[in-house]
């Protein structure tokens, strides 16, 4: 095995739950030049991890990429192409690279049957979460060394950060109804600061970010939040890229979940209480209000959980480092013992 391209659009959470796949076949084909196609904005993800060798994008709001694309790719020959993201579009991407052969999910994941009419070979699998079905691809595609590694860019510094621990959030997702209410980061403001002494941070993208009372904004790009994430002593999150970001980095925190399962696509690593109402309706309509059921895990829960890790955090050592060497190696913040969360 020489070249094997990966075919993995977007979004954030979906590139990050695809990486352990990737590297399992870098891993087994250590020596295999692997290429990425993805879109421009997630190009952050993907910079300077060792097993990616080159980056080609799709723009695909642009009618004229396709071609560019495909002439790009034609450079190349490969082995293997393996397309994780299970759409007509990234399979056709995959096809016109002329591979030797092309995996892809079988009829019981893939996302969009069509797309099965362009792979050789079409991997079930009966795993519940989504890095889990990944994993199942790559080993059905060929590789034999898998591992649940989520290799990621250090990231970059961008806008100020408190010096002292801070718990990080990022407020926004792709649908309204995956969203928790503004109002309830406000109070959980209030909670943090009084009870705990740690102020909230909202990440969000430039122009983007609601005003919440009491709360620090810090708008970045890709670079800053990974940074930001990797400083921060704890983390809130929703089912949007963020929360992905953050339990790759095994961080420990609360997530909120209402219109979507955790058990497909929760956070995967880290050590992260999981909100979510029995009997909450799953669906994948983006939905353009908040849910009811994401209205209904209330800051008092979310603060208990985030204050239960404080304490066995600084039960092992101190929070938060904060000598400059500290910085410079990495994570800032000791976080508690890894594992994928429960569901209360």
């Amino acid at each position: 095995m020489k070249s094997i391209l990966i075919v993995r659009l977007g979004a954030m959470g979906d590139i990050i739950h695809a990486l352990p796949g990737a590297s399992s076949l870098k891993h087994s084909f250590p020596d295999a030049r692997v290429t990425w196609v993805v879109e421009p904005r997630w190009i952050p993800l993907l910079e300077g991890n060792g097993f990616v060798d080159r980056i080609v994008v799709f723009r695909r709001d642009d009618p004229r990429s396709w071609r560019r694309t495909k002439d790009e790719l034609r450079g190349e020959h490969y082995d293997l192409a393996v397309d994780f993201q299970g759409l007509t579009k990234s399979a056709l991407i995959a096809h016109l690279a002329r591979p030797e052969r092309i995996a892809g999910f079988g009829s019981s994941v893939v996302r969009e049957r069509p797309a099965g009419l362009f792979y050789s070979t079409r991997v079930q699998s009966g795993a519940i979460h989504v890095v889990d079905q990944a994993l199942d691809l790559a080993a059905g595609a060929g590789a034999t060394n898998l591992v649940r590694a989520f290799p990621l860019p250090a990231g970059v510094p961008e806008g100020r950060l408190p010096a002292e621990p801070f718990v990080l959030a990022s407020p926004l997702a792709g649908w309204t109804s995956k969203q928790w209410p503004v109002e309830y980061y406000a109070r959980l403001a209030v909670m943090l600061r009084e009870k705990l002494g740690m102020p909230l941070v909202l990440n969000g993208a430039p122009g983007s970010l609601p005003v919440v009372d009491g709360a620090m904004a810090h708008a970045s790009g890709i670079p800053g939040l990974i940074d930001a994430t990797r400083r921060a002593a704890l983390v809130i999150g929703v089912d949007s890229g963020p929360l992905h970001l953050a339990a790759a980095l095994n961080k420990s925190g609360a997530a909120v979940f209402g219109p979507t399962d955790p058990m497909r696509n929760g956070p995967y690593g880290g050590d992260f209480e999981i909100f979510r109402i029995a009997g909450a309706p799953t669906t994948h309509r983006r939905g353009t209000t908040i849910a009811p059921s994401m209205r209904a895990i209330t800051p008092e829960q979310v603060f208990a959980a985030l204050a239960s890790r404080v304490k066995s955090a600084q039960a092992e050592g101190p929070l938060c480092a904060t000598s400059k060497s500290a910085q410079a190696e990495g994570p800032l913040c000791a976080t508690s013992k890894s594992h994928a969360g429960s569901t209360a």
